[in-house]
């Protein structure tokens, strides 16, 4: 499976809640493959509430969030996200730019509860890295 998100975003969500911890290339990678498959999940969700309501689009309330958050305060990009959304959903589906934004907000929430556990597991280690290991650990206790 390829993944969608860049790196680069993710890395930078794993830093900023890991302090003065390094983040491996591993960990990032990590993190941006469980961020796709819980948003893929998520849009699944979404189209069976918007598919309830007769709709093939869908919207913000669909992935429960009531009002958007700007588009620049957000860390992940929301080209990928969309695609992202797009995975495991019938293509007759359409996303709304609203929805977009709403679930990348979504999931850089997910991704700074997740960073900031796996920071938390690094330095239990007694390591200076966040690695995947951490990640996959996170998953593994609370997944």
């Amino acid at each position: 499976m390829s993944v969608e998100l860049p790196f680069a975003p993710v890395d930078t969500i794993i830093r900023r809640n890991a302090g003065d911890l390094r983040v491996s290339a591993d960990a990032a990678e990590e993190l941006a493959r469980r961020i796709q498959d819980h948003g893929a999940d998520l849009a699944i969700d979404a189209a069976e509430k918007a598919t309830t309501d007769g709709r093939k689009t869908l919207m913000s309330d669909d992935f429960g969030v009531g009002q958007v958050v700007d588009k620049e305060d957000l860390e992940l990009p929301v080209a990928p996200v969309d695609r992202i959304a797009r995975l495991e959903i019938d293509d007759s589906y359409r996303v709304a730019m609203d929805a977009r934004i709403a679930l990348a907000d979504i999931l850089e929430d997910y991704a700074d509860n997740v960073a900031k556990a796996a920071a938390v597991l690094a330095r239990h280690a007694d390591r200076r890295t966040v690695k995947a290991e951490d990640i996959e650990t996170y998953f593994e206790l609370f997944g």
